[in-house]
């Protein structure tokens, strides 16, 4: 078995192209994924709520899961512009 079909590795290629469909829809809103520790997930989430505030962005984290060694990886919703 090649190092290429470990679980592991068919779980990441399977949320890459869940990612990628996932920003591919044409509902107008602008999608970033993270993958950090713990404590920088929660700092970026912060940065990105006070760059995109949620009443005008209608920023929100729109999934989330925990990851090995306390990473959290997370995608953030938000629209391009504010009205």
């Amino acid at each position: 078995m090649s190092d290429s079909r470990t679980p592991a590795d068919l779980a990441r290629r399977s949320a890459a192209r869940i990612a990628a469909r996932k920003q591919a829809r044409s509902d107008g809103f602008r999608r970033e994924t993270f993958a950090l520790p713990r404590e920088a997930a929660r700092a970026k989430a912060r940065e990105m709520f006070e760059q995109f505030p949620k009443a005008a962005y209608m920023t929100e984290i729109e999934s989330w899961s925990e990851l090995p060694d306390d990473t959290i990886e997370f995608t953030m919703r938000r629209l391009p512009t504010a009205d």
